[in-house]
């Protein structure tokens, strides 16, 4: 139990996804404008990097790594070179499947999302959270808990950062950095503040 605490603090933290990997980004920048936004956001991207990435890391151990076949007799083929276009297809049916979810039951929380819950399909956090768990060869429960890590990490550098932003509606920044400017001094200053945490480790 503690090994997994450990790695979702390193998900989370020590390895987070958006200020450490700066992946996410664009979408980051787009919806943290507005805090619910940003929860909102936080939430869906928390909810699909815990589904995709272990149904993902699955379907890598099971179809896609050379050899993983043999438990049909077809140990010898490799189906590896159609990883990647499965990876995304997973991400796009979830993201499908939570986009008609919000729609019905959250009307808010959809408007409020507006393009931004369809571009989680093609959020490179989404991707990375998957071809990271993968290429450090994570078992399922691991992939599980790394999901949902990296999901959480996100979400609380896209909340902190919309608090952040809306604090700065009352300060005075200067004109050249108004808007796009301040907000990506910000997040490097974020980053660092999170890559402070680099030694902790999943041991």
């Amino acid at each position: 139990m503690n090994e997994y605490f450990a790695l979702f603090l390193q998900a989370a933290f020590a390895d987070n996804i958006m200020l450490v990997f700066f992946l996410g980004i664009c979408t980051a920048i787009g919806v943290s404008k507005s805090i619910e936004a940003a929860l909102g956001a936080g939430l869906a991207i928390f909810v699909v990097q815990g589904v995709t990435v272990p149904l993902n890391s699955a379907l890598n151990a099971f179809v896609f790594r050379p050899g993983a076949l043999h438990w049909l007799g077809l140990g010898e083929l490799d189906m590896s070179a159609l990883g990647l276009i499965a990876y995304i297809g997973v991400i796009a049916a979830t993201v499908q499947i939570l986009e008609m979810v919000v729609d019905k039951h959250f009307p808010k929380l959809y408007n409020a999302f507006g393009v931004f819950l369809p571009l989680i399909t093609v959020n490179c956090a989404i991707l990375g959270g998957t071809l990271f768990s993968i290429q450090r060869d994570y078992r399922l429960t691991e992939s599980v808990v790394f999901g949902f890590g990296t999901g959480a990490g996100w979400a609380l550098a896209i909340v902190l950062l919309a608090g952040i932003r809306y604090k700065l509606r009352y300060a005075n920044v200067p004109a050249g950095l108004e808007g796009t400017g301040i907000t990506f001094i910000v997040m490097g200053l974020m980053a660092m503040s999170f890559m402070g945490l680099a030694g902790i480790y999943a041991g």
